[in-house]
């Protein structure tokens, strides 16, 4: 497979492509099986529609792999935290963790147990998937999902979660080492179902200052990464901490993709870890609705990383009300200013 060629530094015929939120609104084909599912959780629920989206992207825009359609919310969903999507406010936890209680009511095992429709979803992906397109897993880091949990939904202060962090840390570490043992297996579990690579999404790294990421993320993640190439070590892993440029000297790990975000600069990664590991990204999202700007972002990136140890994606998520003919205009130029 040319992607996990590419994971390992290898020579590739051309630079792969992929995007984060491949599979979603913006394809008229995925809002017909979302309606179909009847809501976003059934989607993710049901493995013969959770693949027939995981696939639309490939066959659509020609992506060099498939992102397995589920969502980093199922973790702590099947750990026993009642789940739910408000329209237009997003996930929300309606009884959140706030104390010893509530943490050891939460079961590792059982939420392993319970995602078995993602392995199934994996299964049937894999066998209607081109040898040529590799399939990856993935789950949210253990401080974005810890922060999910305490703070209820989305938030933009953090104040919970950070209260936490500063007045009872020992709490905030009992809840990461149990969301860490969970994603473990979870992740492994993944493997075995047939993904051929796996990313940890981290979406809230930036919230942290120096200090605070390294021991209250950073390690988790390492953590995780360690136990799986252990393991698995045929297997790439692929981190992506979001917003961290300032925190890339002192990065490390047993990974080999480092996912560079949008506000980072591709010559500022490329300088800091591109000896290390294998660079993803990492052009603007937004550059998305015009072909020009496309082509601009494409170019640059290109002229940076020389369609060397590296894998072309957008720098976070695909927008919802981007143009699929765009999306698909992206996918064709990477291929064909990089190939040799």
């Amino acid at each position: 497979m040319i992607f996990i060629d590419a994971c390992f530094g290898k020579d590739t015929p051309h630079t792969p492509v992929w995007m984060m939120r491949q599979a979603g609104r913006y394809l008229p084909e995925y809002m017909k099986v979302r309606q179909k599912a009847g809501d976003f959780l059934s989607l993710c629920k049901t493995p013969e529609l959770a693949a027939e989206v995981t696939l639309q992207p490939v066959d659509i825009l020609g992506v060099d792999a498939a992102i397995l359609f589920s969502d980093i919310l199922v973790v702590p969903l099947e750990m026993g935290m009642k789940l739910e999507f408000v329209k237009g406010e997003g996930p929300q936890f309606p009884k959140p963790v706030i104390c010893e209680n509530d943490l050891s009511a939460l079961d590792i095992n059982r939420a392993v147990e319970n995602l078995k429709y993602v392995y199934e979803t994996i299964k049937i992906t894999r066998s209607k998937l081109s040898h040529e397109n590799a399939l990856i897993g993935f789950c949210g880091a253990p401080w974005t999902l810890a922060t999910y949990m305490i703070e209820g939904s989305g938030t933009k202060t953090y104040s919970k979660v950070k209260k936490l962090l500063y007045t009872n840390p020992r709490f905030l570490h009992a809840v990461l080492f149990k969301v860490t043992e969970t994603l473990k297996l979870y992740m492994e579990e993944q493997i075995k179902s047939g993904v051929n690579v796996v990313q940890i999404f981290d979406s809230w790294a930036s919230a942290l200052e120096d200090s605070a990421f390294f021991e209250f993320s950073w390690r988790y993640i390492k953590e995780i990464c360690a136990y799986l190439k252990s393991r698995y070590p045929h297997i790439p892993i692929i981190v992506f901490p979001k917003g961290i440029s300032g925190y890339l000297d002192k990065i490390d790990g047993d990974f080999d993709v480092f996912g560079v975000d949008w506000s980072t600069p591709i010559e500022l990664a490329k300088e800091k870890l591109g000896h290390k590991y294998i660079l993803q990204g990492n052009m603007e999202p937004a550059r998305l609705y015009d072909k020009n700007a496309i082509k601009n972002g494409v170019e640059h990136i290109v002229s940076i990383m020389d369609a060397r140890r590296h894998i072309f994606n957008l720098g976070h998520g695909i927008l919802p009300d981007i143009p699929v003919e765009n999306a698909k205009y992206f996918v064709d130029l990477v291929h064909s200013l990089t190939k040799k």
